[in-house]
């Protein structure tokens, strides 16, 4: 991966409609490797609902993100699945408090990883 990421960062990608919204909330390094979908880095990523039809109308509406609708509060991916997200990062800001409940709630409830892009996930591929 050419880019360095971390929590907090937004991230852009492209589709034939338009260009759509994903955020990183948390980075998990995985100890255990015994099952292939274990990875060095479990990524956790917010999808929004939006699609826009240039860069810069996503980095507006990212001005006002209390505006955007979030289409999946969390999504746990294994880095091979997040190497598959064709994502550029638009900038970072803190993760909020209320971005982080469904990632608390999976680290609680021992959720699973996904070795499928964000895209596929999300259904858009």
């Amino acid at each position: 991966m050419t880019q360095t990421f971390a929590p907090g960062d937004d991230l852009i990608f492209q589709l034939e409609s338009g260009f759509g919204l994903l955020r990183i909330i948390a980075m998990d390094p995985r100890v255990d490797s015994t099952d292939q979908r274990d990875a060095a880095t479990v990524w956790h990523l917010l999808a929004y609902e939006e699609l826009f039809p240039d860069v810069e109308s996503a980095e507006r509406a990212l001005a006002e993100p209390a505006a955007l609708h979030v289409r999946n509060p969390h999504m746990a991916l294994t880095d091979r699945a997040f190497e598959r997200t064709p994502a550029a990062r638009l900038g970072n800001r803190p993760v909020t408090d209320v971005e982080r409940v469904a990632y608390l709630q999976w680290t609680e409830g021992g959720g699973e990883v996904s070795d499928r892009s964000a895209l596929l996930m999300l259904g858009i591929r």
